[in-house]
């Protein structure tokens, strides 16, 4: 049977920096109080002109550029996001035009946090089937258009920011956990009584007998809500369940694993991860202070970033986790 290896990555930000003393100026928050509870410095937000795809086909071209190969060697494409251009269709059917590409097949991921994660363990399957042998992933989203920008919404809309990021997974016959790069094992779950704890609950058509409404829209029913305490319990103890289950699974100590590069959610929350599994604090690699949250993008910005900083080199041995709404949540351990 054959085996997938990521073979390039790239990512893209927006390039207007929004910081915390910009968004003092439009609610009731400070700078202390944002890093205190999140780590977070500053974000990206796009332009008005911006979509979804557009971050996408940026990284995208980065990813197939750092990966050596040409466009037309990719036979299918998944996009894990939950920002997308419109209701219907998918980014993919945007994002396959602008890269230069037809006919091939594009599959949108709607696992939010987790999304990413779950294209990887899709494209993994798929290229171990023999159904496809060059994948592009790519996780983006444009989360500013959608947050209330007021001191009403701060506790969430100080979080998020804009960015995309992609690699490249390609048949590859390599199959010793030991040496050879290949992508080891994704391990992936959902428990949806958690499903109200992070939602927007419209539009939709469980909203009565119209998906968009005045009402709703008048009573901010479009606009995300978290309740942030349970999500970061669960976040920290199922992020951990995740890793330690990947660790077990492959027979694998923690010490072996070379760099930890987890969902972007809040730098809190990795820290306690950090703690609780005694990780050193040189093996996880954080972009949430320059980024902010990024959803589906965080894991593949990570690690594109990681690349280019050098702390993530080839042979190195990764682990990844994320958790986020649905509840779901996962892990994954590759060889780069």
């Amino acid at each position: 049977m054959y085996s997938s290896e990521i073979i390039g990555s790239g990512m893209f930000v927006p390039p207007q920096v929004i910081t915390n003393h910009d968004l003092e100026k439009i609610m009731e928050t400070s700078h202390d109080w944002i890093v205190q509870r999140s780590g977070i410095e500053e974000r990206r937000w796009v332009d008005v002109e911006t979509a979804t795809s557009d971050l996408a086909q940026k990284a995208c071209a980065f990813a197939i550029e750092n990966a050596g190969i040409d466009k037309s060697e990719i036979d299918c494409i998944l996009v894990a996001t939950m920002s997308p251009d419109h209701d219907f269709p998918g980014v993919g059917c945007f994002l396959q035009p602008k890269l230069g590409l037809t006919k091939i097949p594009t599959i949108d991921i709607r696992q939010q946090c987790t999304g990413f994660l779950y294209a990887m363990s899709i494209a993994n399957s798929f290229i171990r089937s023999g159904e496809y042998k060059t994948i592009l992933l790519v996780g983006a989203e444009i989360h500013s258009k959608g947050l209330d920008k007021t001191s009403r919404g701060r506790d969430v809309s100080v979080l998020f920011g804009d960015g995309a990021g992609a690699i490249i997974m390609r048949r590859t016959e390599n199959n010793d956990p030991k040496k050879d790069s290949f992508f080891i094992s994704s391990h992936l779950f959902t428990e949806g009584a958690g499903a109200k704890d992070l939602w927007a609950p419209a539009p939709g058509s469980a909203m009565g007998n119209e998906r968009i409404t005045h009402e709703n829209m008048n009573n901010n029913l479009h606009y995300a809500f978290m309740n942030g305490k349970k999500v970061f319990a669960n976040a920290v103890r199922r992020m951990c369940e995740a890793l330690t289950l990947a660790l077990d699974k492959n027979n694998f100590k923690l010490e072996e694993i070379d760099l930890f590069l987890f969902h972007q959610a809040n730098l809190r929350i990795n820290e306690m991860i950090a703690q609780e599994m005694k990780i050193p604090e040189s093996k996880v690699f954080n972009t949430i202070q320059k980024y902010g949250n990024t959803t589906a993008g965080t894991i593949p910005i990570g690690m594109a970033e990681a690349v280019k900083t050098g702390k993530l080199k080839k042979g190195m041995l990764v682990a990844s986790a994320a958790f986020g709404s649905g509840y779901s949540w996962g892990s994954s351990i590759y060889r780069w």
